[in-house]
């Protein structure tokens, strides 16, 4: 249930970066998993699936970073380190 959580606040905040930058959709989003966070790679990707399905975020390629220092501040996270964004051009033909 924690892993839920963390993945669809996640996906809440990428949802409200698209839409402040009016962007039409994420191409690529990268996080950083922290080492008490609970969470493989492979989890947080399929976590990451259901709560981003019918999102902005739908489809996004993921770039994951995982922490190994159980003393960093951040051990029991999932921090979003970059968006890709597109917007279409409203000018091309």
């Amino acid at each position: 249930m924690h892993e839920t959580a963390l993945v669809r606040n996640l996906v809440h905040r990428v949802e409200k970066l698209c839409a402040e930058e009016q962007a039409d959709k994420v191409v690529q989003v990268a996080v950083w998993l922290g080492a008490l966070c609970h969470m493989s790679p492979e989890h947080f990707t399929e976590h990451f699936r259901q709560e981003a399905a019918g999102t902005c975020a739908d489809h996004a390629r993921l770039q994951i970073e995982t922490s190994d220092d159980i003393n960093h501040p951040n051990a029991q996270d999932v921090l979003l380190t970059s968006l890709e964004l597109e917007t279409e051009d409203e000018s091309a033909p």
